[in-house]
């Protein structure tokens, strides 16, 4: 049973604006998990991968415990160039391998204003969503309201 009757179920049609998508939705297609200590720290299960973030591949061929910066965001080809992850080219030159950032784990935010504003966002929308913090005053709020 459909949910929305405007949302299309086709095959074709979805993976048509997947790889035709515009550069900001691929910003939200291209989202990466967080750690288990991230995200038990902000509340979110997972976030758009940019550059500077410390990553860990969990899957595929170049998964292994070393962590490594993000170097790149390929949004044209759907994949993250991570520091360590290179091969050597038939000319002898080393080039980075493309990796999707859904077979990474996020082990390291590169922080800055908006990113701090979208996390607390996400984790407000999360905790309501779980029904706690809905709705409810704390002794702080409720005093703060009587002084005022």
């Amino acid at each position: 049973m459909k949910y929305n009757r405007q949302v299309t179920s086709s095959r074709r049609k979805n993976r048509k604006r997947h790889f035709s998508a515009p550069s900001h939705i691929r910003r939200v297609l291209m989202s990466a998990p967080l750690s288990k200590e991230l995200r038990q720290k902000f509340n979110v299960k997972s976030m758009p991968i940019r550059k500077d973030d410390e990553v860990q591949v969990v899957r595929g061929h170049y998964k292994g415990q070393q962590v490594g910066k993000v170097v790149q965001v390929y949004r044209k080809k759907f994949v993250v160039y991570i520091e360590r992850i290179q091969r050597e080219k038939a000319n002898g030159a080393s080039a980075y391998v493309g990796i999707h950032p859904s077979k990474c784990v996020i082990v390291k935010l590169k922080m800055n204003k908006d990113r701090k504003a979208i996390l607390d966002r996400r984790a407000k929308g999360r905790l309501a969503a779980l029904g706690k913090d809905k709705g409810k005053y704390t002794e702080e709020t409720a005093t703060a309201m009587e002084t005022s």
